[in-house]
């Protein structure tokens, strides 16, 4: 009877590898091609993040006072705020579609990070997340 024998565990890739353009393949799959304009993008998305969930919170805080308190129209001092609120949540929206495209996100994924901007303080946390998952792409990509 042969000897059988297993077969040596093959080794784990490296975290980046390298495209024909040189440029890295982060190791969460991200793509970036182009470092200056995902920084660019990446700082635009930081800053919508944090006015909408800023914004949120003052919208929450208009429809307890409207809700709540029974404060309708000019009652209300915060009456104004709905509007301007879902002009400031589109520009999210096209801040996170813009940063998605760019590093390659999927639309499901994209969604997600949309759907954050809704839900009051969920937007800081999903900001932050965002910001280390593609600062480590940047720095990976750097290299």
């Amino acid at each position: 009877m042969d000897d059988v024998t297993t077969p040596e565990p093959s080794t784990p890739a490296p975290a980046t590898s390298s495209t024909p353009d040189g440029a890295g393949t982060p190791p969460s799959g991200l793509r970036i091609d182009d470092v200056d304009g995902t920084r660019s993008r990446l700082t635009f998305f930081k800053v919508m993040a944090f006015i909408v969930g800023v914004g949120l919170i003052v919208l929450l805080v208009e429809m307890v006072l409207s809700y709540g308190f029974g404060l309708k129209g000019d009652e209300n001092p915060l009456h104004w705020w709905p509007q301007p609120h879902g002009f400031i949540y589109m520009v999210y929206l096209v801040a996170t579609a813009l940063l998605g495209f760019k590093v390659g996100w999927s639309l499901p994924r994209m969604v997600l990070v949309m759907l954050a901007g809704c839900v009051p303080f969920l937007s800081f946390w999903v900001e932050r997340r965002v910001a280390a998952e593609v600062g480590a792409g940047l720095a990976a990509a750097r290299q």
